[in-house]
């Protein structure tokens, strides 16, 4: 699983919250995408909080509850200093209350997204 960036602390939370991960305070920008009972759409937003098992975010299109979402999320450090990163992931969402957003994450992966110049990926 991922940790968080330089200098985010875990948010403490209630003794009645069932999540399994520590959420940490992260704002990213974020790219989704969703499907439910053949409709889908997509859109734009930014991250409020992370843990490797879910993501809270905001957007001015959110997902219904149940849908199934992928998430792209513009990481804030790059490979090597030099090669952009996003964080790609999908799951569930669990729940939508305004433009507020929280998703389960099933599976994600670091892939590479564009650079500053050329990116080497050779030592």
């Amino acid at each position: 699983m991922w940790g968080p960036t330089a200098g985010a602390e875990p948010r403490s939370r209630p003794s009645w919250d069932r999540r399994s991960g520590d959420r940490f305070p992260i704002e990213c920008e974020l790219r989704h995408k969703w499907w439910s009972q053949g409709q889908s759409d997509s859109g734009t937003g930014r991250t409020v909080n992370l843990s490797s098992n879910g993501v809270q975010f905001v957007s001015a299109s959110p997902p219904p509850p149940g849908a199934r979402i992928e998430v792209s999320i513009r990481w804030p450090a790059q490979l090597d200093g030099k090669c952009n990163l996003k964080l790609v992931a999908t799951g569930r969402v669990v729940w939508s209350r305004g433009e507020a957003v929280g998703i389960r994450i099933d599976k994600y992966e670091f892939r590479t997204a564009g650079t500053k110049g050329l990116c080497a990926l050779a030592s």
